[in-house]
């Protein structure tokens, strides 16, 4: 168990620090888009502002959402429910763990869901 608790805390870690970059490129091109008077939305050289904003969002609340499944995967582990999949009840393997620890579902389960 605290090889597993050391894995959730070193995903967290790493989970945060990427938050972090990803929180300060959002200001960054907020304040790129507040320093300009350029028509971003008709340059055809590249993306407009708002997609690069739009792109930097959805990477922030994806980082936010792991680590929420981080803390869930940690209380599993504390009410030593951690490893048992929440559909059927069964072992998840150790396999899926290792490639995902905060997996609440067997393979099985996971993709009869999709």
């Amino acid at each position: 168990m605290d090889r597993i608790r050391e894995r959730l805390r070193s995903e967290r870690q790493q989970t945060r620090a990427r938050l972090a970059d990803l929180t300060s490129d959002f200001d960054a091109v907020v304040a790129a888009s507040r320093d300009t008077n350029a028509d971003d939305e008709h340059d055809p050289e590249g993306a407009t502002i708002a997609f690069e904003r739009s792109q930097v969002d959805a990477l922030v609340r994806q980082a936010r959402r792991h680590l929420d499944e981080i803390d869930a995967a940690v209380q599993r582990l504390e009410a030593g429910t951690y490893g048992i999949c929440e559909s059927c009840g069964e072992p998840i393997a150790e396999g899926r763990l290792e490639a995902r620890p905060v997996a609440r579902t067997c393979i099985a389960c996971a993709s009869t869901r999709r």
